[in-house]
């Protein structure tokens, strides 16, 4: 069986070169290069572990905040 296509030669042809341009907002962070001042969960119980404010068996949810080393 065979599928057939409908003829689409009257669409317009993209050029490569024709694309949208992308908000900076929305670039991957590692382009713009500033630094983070939200840590992940288990970058939090590691800093609460070395300040000696968190040990394993307490709970992960609920955690104190933190703010990121300098």
């Amino acid at each position: 069986m065979q599928i057939s296509y409908p003829d689409c030669s009257f669409l317009p042809k993209i050029q490569p070169k024709e694309f949208m341009s992308q908000h900076r907002s929305l670039r991957a962070a590692s382009t713009l290069g500033g630094k983070r001042n939200v840590l992940k969960r288990f970058e939090r119980t590691e800093l609460l572990k070395k300040r000696g404010q968190w040990k394993a068996g307490d709970r992960i949810t609920g955690l104190r905040k933190t703010k990121p080393e300098a």
